[in-house]
């Protein structure tokens, strides 16, 4: 008789902003020590400019969601002038140590962009030279503050294109999180097949689902135990977020789990149990509920 599939989840965590990475990021080691889960961790490694996604204000539900996150409380008014009316820091060259602290807490390490918001915001339009241009920046701060290679990657905003997807393929990559789905698969984009697999993340994000339907604080985590299923749940929270304002929100949703017997494994792990049944999907980028911008969702 074949046993029923173990309920399991694995948290990816996008460290976007120079004050995520210092604050936000010595909390979430704290939380997630306290229940023994190890989480995987993307790093912006470049210039924190979080002040130019100003410019977002134009697309529709930017503000939006701006005002029912209550962002500047949430990340900080510092953070939203960074690159702006405050000089961009960069989070990489200062801060080596807390992002080193990371793996010696025994999580699992990864390249989030170089610089989030040029990512996010002008992907699209980038030639092939400039995308390369920005990984290879980050590649290297990233071997330069861990003394090897990254085997992982997470594009900001789950954004991506073909030449974006054909560059990690040559980074020999483990595996990328880019994309928001329901399983592993390996991505089909503009008629090509690309060979790294990808791991989507199929949960909505806190700052997605805040505010929308009467979602709240205190409901949010019934939701997410709502969207709990058999198989693998992959739930990216940020250093921001659930590392800062969120953090007793998260500590709850972490306590509600645990009290459900659910396994916890790394995005690595995933990888390793997931590929060989991984097929292959079509990618694209289109919008979802909670976003004002589009993602790259599994076909």
């Amino acid at each position: 008789m074949e046993l029923p599939e173990p309920t399991t989840v694995a948290f990816k965590v996008d460290v976007d902003t120079f004050v995520g990475t210092r604050d936000g990021i010595p909390k979430l080691l704290n939380t997630l020590q306290r229940f023994g889960i190890r989480a995987t961790f993307y790093f912006s490694l470049g210039p924190d400019n979080s002040g130019k996604a100003i410019r977002r204000i134009v697309k529709k539900g930017f503000l939006s969601k701006m005002l029912r996150t209550r962002a500047p409380s949430m990340y900080g008014v510092r953070t939203m002038l960074y690159g702006t009316l405050l000089p961009a820091p960069q989070i990489g060259a200062r801060l080596p140590d807390v992002i080193r602290s990371v793996r010696q807490a025994g999580h699992e390490v990864g390249i989030h962009c170089w610089d989030h918001v040029k990512w996010h915001d002008y992907l699209g339009r980038f030639t092939k030279q400039a995308v390369a241009g920005e990984l290879n920046r980050s590649a290297g701060m990233f071997e330069k503050i861990f003394g090897f290679p990254a085997k992982t990657t997470a594009a900001p905003g789950w954004t991506v294109t073909a030449d974006s997807l054909e560059i990690q393929d040559s980074m020999r990559l483990a595996y990328s999180s880019d994309s928001r789905g329901t399983a592993p698969f390996f991505p089909v984009m503009d008629g090509r097949r690309f060979t790294t697999l990808q791991i989507p993340s199929t949960w909505p994000t806190m700052d997605e689902l805040l505010g929308e339907n009467g979602i709240t604080l205190d409901t949010i985590n019934d939701q997410y135990l709502a969207f709990l299923k058999p198989g693998l749940n992959v739930h990216t929270i940020h250093a921001e977020l659930e590392g800062n304002a969120l953090n007793s929100t998260f500590v709850d949703l972490l306590t509600r789990l645990t009290s459900r017997n659910v396994r916890f494994i790394t995005l690595a792990e995933a990888a390793d149990e997931f590929a060989a049944n991984a097929p292959a999907c079509s990618l694209k980028m289109g919008t979802i509920e909670g976003r004002a911008m589009p993602v790259a969702l599994q076909g």
